[in-house]
């Protein structure tokens, strides 16, 4: 008599809105392409549910999750221990759950916004002038590595001033460090132009107008939205308009799910063969 196979362990995305997620896509192929057993789905969360929604998904059997809007920083305050990204920005999108109970957090945001913007879009940070507009937990995933990367200068701009103040302190030795120049300012106080412009607020995701003037865009800048397929288009156009080079976050988005899909199971996915096969289908 044969044994059952074993269920294929279980992984998904958190957030609240979730279903434009294309993560469970994504990581279905990855899957696929390297011969990994495992079922990815979609969990909206309640916006006052976030950490009961994480106790019932451990109880399900789950492995990890992804995590998006709003809850990037509930889920730092989660995890047991942390990555140094997450110790840095406050703000995680990966969680791995351990047989023990414990909670490890990571961020592969900013990760897989460099490898995009470097490796795929085939432009350089080091040395450049970056825009990054927001201050919230995409923000913060995203500061460290954009340093790392070796920005000149990066501003920070936030309608909330406060905020984007909080986000440069706490990544002021980093970019001391780097000998990066970092600012905080609010959109209205924006007045020079910039190399690479990264949109790192919601605006796109409610429809709204895009956050900043136009003339933040030096010609022929990169203007890059974290959002992706409809909900970035605005932001596109608008760049296209001004004479920017615009870009999604699709590119990102796969960048990021290689890199936890690496922190699960051990394995690096083709992601640059899963990134063009999707622009393709889109």
């Amino acid at each position: 008599m044969t044994s059952s196979p074993l269920p294929p362990d279980l992984y998904c995305v958190m957030g609240n809105p979730v279903g434009h997620s294309r993560s469970p896509a994504i990581h279905a192929r990855f899957a696929e392409l390297t011969g990994e057993r495992l079922r990815y789905e979609r969990r909206l969360i309640a916006l006052d549910g976030f950490a009961q929604g994480v106790r019932d998904f451990v109880a399900e059997g789950g492995r990890g999750c992804n995590i998006t809007v709003p809850f990037k920083f509930e889920a730092q305050a989660l995890a047991t221990t942390c990555s140094d990204r997450v110790r840095l920005s406050g703000a995680a999108n990966v969680l791995s759950f351990a047989s023990d109970g414990s909670i490890y957090a990571d961020n592969t945001d900013g990760l897989g916004l460099v490898a995009d913007i470097t490796r795929n879009a085939d432009v350089p940070l080091a040395g450049r002038d970056v825009l990054l507009v927001g201050a919230g937990g995409a923000a913060a995933g995203v500061l460290g590595p954009l340093l790392l990367a070796g920005a000149r200068h990066i501003t920070v701009a936030n309608r909330t001033l406060a905020k984007a103040q909080a986000l440069v302190q706490s990544h002021a030795a980093l970019a001391s460090l780097q000998k990066s120049e970092l600012v905080a300012l609010t959109p209205q106080a924006l007045e020079a132009n910039f190399d690479v412009i990264i949109n790192a607020t919601a605006s796109s995701l409610a429809g709204a107008e895009v956050p900043v003037p136009a003339s933040v865009l030096r010609p022929g800048c990169l203007a890059y939205d974290m959002m992706y397929g409809p909900a970035a288009q605005g932001f596109l156009d608008w760049a296209r308009q001004h004479g920017a080079v615009p870009r999604d976050g699709l590119g990102m988005l796969v960048e990021q799910a290689a890199e936890a899909f690496l922190l699960w199971r051990g394995v690096r996915p083709p992601s640059a063969q899963v990134l063009q096969e999707m622009q393709q289908a889109l």
